[in-house]
């Protein structure tokens, strides 16, 4: 099985840095604040005191959250593969619930490839092959079925071409 580019650790740590902004908004509204209340008045300190507790509780938020992203980047890494067999791509990744693809290349209908901000800073492009249905996401958005994230831009030109080469022998034994 192969292993994604080496660049897709940033897109990973990226994902990691926006999950740790919206889980900080929520701390920072309700959590903090009733903690430094309370801390004031168990504890009847100074608003400059508590100041400098909020201070050092950012920086600790902060360097944890460097952390865990760099962890969780590094793991998403290690633990993302795919593989091209003689009649399907199979696509295996997660870090704690493993999900396994199968893709019969009978089923692709279109390859496309992308290439985002970051991944052209970070030089790979991204492979969504396409099927007769769509993926659900959980999101609420439909998706390829098919998500490469992370190869060389011409690893992603060989793919593109591999799989456009199996459905067009597929579909010359197609017809109405």
């Amino acid at each position: 099985m192969e292993q994604l580019h080496p660049g897709a650790k940033w897109l990973f740590r990226l994902r990691g840095y926006f999950g740790a902004i919206f889980f900080m908004i929520f701390i920072s509204w309700f959590i903090v604040p009733f903690a430094a209340v309370l801390a004031g008045v168990m504890f009847q300190t100074s608003a400059s005191a508590m100041l400098i507790v909020g201070i050092f509780f950012f920086l600790f938020y902060v360097i944890a959250v460097i952390i865990i992203a760099e962890i969780y980047a590094q793991m998403s890494y290690n633990r993302w593969f795919y593989e091209f067999t003689h009649s399907n791509l199979k696509i295996e990744r997660g870090i704690v619930w493993k999900r396994y693809s199968n893709i019969p290349y009978e089923r692709v209908q279109n390859v496309d490839i992308t290439r985002g901000i970051i991944a052209r800073l970070c030089g790979f492009s991204s492979v969504n092959i396409q099927t007769a249905g769509f993926s659900y996401t959980g999101r609420g958005m439909p998706a390829s079925e098919g998500y490469i994230p992370a190869v060389s831009p011409e690893a992603a030109e060989k793919i593109r071409e591999f799989l456009m080469k199996k459905i067009s022998k597929n579909g010359r034994n197609q017809g109405l």
